[in-house]
């Protein structure tokens, strides 16, 4: 296993799975801007790191993460307010855009940013203690930003109520509504987490890539553009070697052998 450590991440490589956690529990995981530039830096470094195969993004602590740092957010300059959205949006959009699946692994709370966090990953798994929701409205300050994931994930009433509300959905409900794709006993969150990870692994990293970049791409066009890309991308993807490799393997009944091109 390599690890790495900046003052408010830990980075941890092991096997494939880069397990990237918030490492700021006393302050209940809050966005600081510093926190956020060396989340968006770890996130770049994997994105061309070619034995990283998915990423697992969880938080020290009880509390998954709490949002923006409110203790920086009081009397700033419509320029600071702005650069620190704008940074904390490009974050946000850097988990749907490397390569690798992100899994969120959701031990507590997630709330406002947090709750972001989580809709922009890929995949989530939460224990049954956690909750989630978009409390910003209690405070004057909508939670605009964190709506822009959510309501891609969730129908449009719902996120409207928690985004009204600020009342949090528990892990059953959040599941219903797509938030989250499984629910876990605290004490087996990372086994379940380890089930998912492990089905990535064991696939071709070229053909999730491919997948991964395909499924976002084709949500914002419509029907018969989407198709018409989804043609090309299985062309190129079946001529590749890992698909050769696998349908042969298959055929043969042995264990397919990934290249990753």
């Amino acid at each position: 296993m390599e690890s790495a450590a900046a003052p408010n991440l830990l980075v941890e490589h092991s096997a494939g799975v880069v397990r990237v956690t918030l490492n700021r529990p006393q302050r209940r995981n809050a966005l600081s801007e510093e926190l956020l530039t060396e989340l968006g830096g770890a996130l770049s470094a994997i994105a061309t790191d070619t034995t990283a195969r998915v990423v697992v993004l969880g938080a020290a602590g009880p509390v998954f993460c709490s949002g923006h740092d409110l203790s920086e957010m009081s009397g700033r300059s419509e320029e600071e307010y702005r650069r620190l959205f704008d940074r904390c949006s490009q974050v946000m959009q850097q988990l749907r855009q490397i390569p690798q699946p992100v899994i969120a692994r959701v031990q507590g709370l997630a709330t406002a940013a947090g709750c972001q966090l989580v809709a922009a990953c890929d995949l989530a798994v939460a224990s049954s203690e956690a909750k989630f929701a978009t409390p910003g409205v209690k405070i004057g300050l909508f939670c605009t930003t964190p709506m822009v994931p959510l309501v891609r994930n969730i129908t449009p009433k719902l996120a409207m109520e928690m985004l009204l509300t600020g009342q949090p959905l528990n892990a059953e409900r959040a599941l219903q509504a797509g938030l989250i794709n499984r629910i876990a006993a605290p004490e087996d969150l990372d086994a379940v987490v380890a089930e998912l990870t492990g089905a990535i692994v064991a696939s071709s990293p070229l053909t999730v890539r491919l997948g991964k970049e395909a499924f976002y791409r084709q949500m914002h066009l419509d029907e018969p553009t989407a198709y018409a890309d989804a043609v090309e991308v299985m062309t190129r993807n079946a001529v590749a070697h890992d698909a050769q490799e696998g349908i042969a393997a298959f055929l043969q009944k042995r264990p397919a052998v990934w290249k990753g091109e």
